[in-house]
């Protein structure tokens, strides 16, 4: 029996979080075109499109902000609407801190790559290796991918009538799903996932765009903590 080949930490290794990484950036660019479109389509220009994914690049609020706009609502409220939905941002933040701890200039990249793609990727490895590899290549890899696919969008955008009726965005659930799959080996995780796509669901005509997967992961942080108490109660007696 031959033991398994030591990771030497490289970055580029084709390694399972490495070909999730890229899975997952190649869905979310394809995403990315609906983006361009749908930006051009709203009113904005193709520069203000192509600043919006460069700089803000984080999709959900994105989509949060051409909807406001497209719509006839104030700039103010767009804005307003797209940072709320960017607040999950910052808890990956902090889980990043704790997870990679990148320092130095690394610190700034990480900071503009840290989105729910890359964290999702990199929380789901078993190493901290693999962590690491899986947080930059999707990182990067969708920030490519993003801002390529918006430009495209963004020049075919006149000739797409509906660049909503091409079905993009079902290429992001797909790739989240097999991101998923893999980690509902018990009752437990089952039971979060059926409870959080409940609470998605029910309050999604309720309140605006974005906010229902802020409240289930409200609830999955409230669920986890519980969880863990309850297991330390265990390993107490």
């Amino acid at each position: 029996m031959h033991d398994a080949p030591k990771d030497d930490g490289r970055l580029l290794r084709l390694t399972p979080a490495a070909r999730a990484g890229l899975s997952v950036s190649f869905a979310v660019a394809l995403y990315g075109l609906s983006f361009g479109a749908l930006s051009v389509a709203s009113g904005l220009t193709f520069w203000q499109t192509v600043a919006l994914s460069a700089l803000m690049f984080t999709g959900g609020s994105q989509f949060a902000l051409i909807g406001v706009l497209a719509s006839g609502g104030s700039p103010a409220t767009a804005f307003t609407g797209a940072t709320l939905l960017s607040v999950r941002n910052t808890i990956y933040a902090v889980q990043l801190k704790a997870l990679l701890n990148p320092t130095g200039l690394a610190r700034y990249g990480a900071a503009q790559v840290t989105i729910d793609e890359s964290m999702a990727v990199a929380t789901a490895q078993q190493t901290q290796a693999e962590r690491r590899r899986g947080f930059w290549i999707t990182g990067v890899g969708v920030y490519i991918g993003w801002n390529i696919a918006t430009v495209i969008g963004a020049v075919a955008g006149d000739h797409i009538a509906e660049p909503e009726a091409l079905g993009l965005d079902g290429a992001v659930v797909a790739a989240f799903l097999a991101l998923l799959w893999p980690r509902l080996r018990s009752k437990e995780p089952w039971a979060l996932a059926v409870l959080a796509a409940l609470v998605t669901t029910l309050t999604m005509p309720a309140v605006p765009a974005g906010i229902p997967i802020l409240i289930a992961a409200g609830v999955a942080v409230i669920w986890g903590l519980i969880s863990a108490r309850r297991q330390e109660a265990v390993s107490r007696a």
